[in-house]
């Protein structure tokens, strides 16, 4: 199974973002966490999206940004070929939506910790 990327990663444990890294390590599920703060989330340093770094074997990107600043990182959300994007409630984003999906992206409105609280992830 391929890799999870966490776009909009935080080093604060109360954000969403930081829980459904903490759930994905629980359920042995690999991620990257992604972001432009600075720290780490559960000893792994989140990588600075404005270095735009290649990640290899991406199999979901679920988002924690709103639809304002997804915009300028379309092109690089879409250079990772994900098979899978998740837009978390307060993401969702038709015209993302459609880009990735006319690229072959399957994207889904959904919360990643519900996903995997239910064994749907």
């Amino acid at each position: 199974m391929g890799k999870t990327v966490i776009i909009g990663s935080v080093p604060k444990p109360s954000r969403y973002a930081y829980q459904a890294a903490t759930m994905l390590e629980e359920r042995d599920f690999d991620f990257i966490p992604l972001g432009i703060q600075e720290g780490n989330v559960l000893g792994r340093k989140i990588l600075n999206v404005l270095d735009k770094p290649q990640i290899d074997d991406v199999e979901t990107l679920t988002l924690y940004i709103n639809p304002r600043r997804q915009k300028e990182w379309y092109d690089y959300m879409v250079s990772l070929h994900p098979t899978r994007i998740i837009f978390n409630p307060g993401t969702e984003n038709q015209e993302f939506k459609m880009l990735a999906q006319k690229r072959g992206i399957e994207c889904i409105e959904a919360c990643t910790l519900v996903m995997l609280s239910t064994g749907v992830y």
